[in-house]
């Protein structure tokens, strides 16, 4: 019902070419400290294991699977959520939503539906910047910092990883951003009375997605580990 014709795709750029503006930067300089902060911990527990040879594979995996989908979510939620629910809170107090309803215009249709495609979009492309910066930062820091070799760096990659552990980021990143825009749109289409009611909505939005974001996280994680089997297992 809410993705009939027409489709708003001028407001769906606006608001995707906004949320790539706004989050973009902040990822890409969170995602370097926090692949870095993978690949040393990862190394310092291998060579304490006598396992140095495996440090790029499990911190690449580290960095794909659970990191970088993390990392877009919280930014996704804090950055872009943040401002649709208070674009759209205010529109509510300003009784722009009611108007909308009497000239016969949907504002799910017009408004909420963009932005929830525009943050699901905006997740996946921005969970790749983040695993190839992870992986190539990680791939620094281990190999310069703590003495590792490039050869086994790569090729216990290449051991370890499969496309699915990919796949299943890109679908963590798509369901974080949903997650985000749902929240956010609904927090702000159901704001408390007033413009304190609108920031109330906004910080219980960013809040909300946060918890529904480990928790989805975690169930995601669980039903992997369960379904796909590891390589070589």
């Amino acid at each position: 019902m809410s993705f009939r014709r027409p489709f708003q795709f001028r407001e769906f750029v606006g608001q995707l070419w906004f949320i790539a503006s706004v989050t973009i930067l902040p990822t890409a300089l969170v995602s370097i400290p926090f692949g870095a902060v993978i690949a040393l911990q990862v190394g310092s527990l291998a060579k304490q294991l006598g396992a140095q040879s495996f440090t790029g594979g499990a911190s690449v995996l580290a960095i794909v699977q659970q990191a970088s989908p993390l990392i877009v979510a919280l930014l996704a939620a804090g950055a872009a959520g943040s401002a649709i629910c208070a674009d759209l809170g205010a529109r509510t107090i300003r009784e722009e939503m009611d108007a909308m309803e009497v000239m016969g215009i949907s504002p799910i249709q017009r408004l909420v539906v963009p932005r929830v495609l525009a943050c699901m979009v905006a997740a996946a492309a921005l969970n790749g910047l983040v695993s190839c910066v992870g992986v190539v930062g990680g791939y620094f820091f281990n190999v310069v910092m703590q003495g590792g070799t490039p050869g086994a760096y790569l090729s216990s990659f290449a051991a370890l990883a499969q496309l699915p552990d990919l796949y299943v980021g890109e679908l963590k990143a798509l369901i974080f951003g949903f997650t985000a825009g749902v929240v956010a749109a609904y927090r702000g289409l159901n704001p408390p009375p007033g413009p304190k009611g609108v920031g109330d909505a906004v910080n219980q939005s960013v809040v909300i997605t946060f918890l529904l974001l480990f928790f989805t996280n975690l169930v995601i994680t669980g039903i992997y580990l369960q379904v796909v089997p590891m390589k070589g297992a």
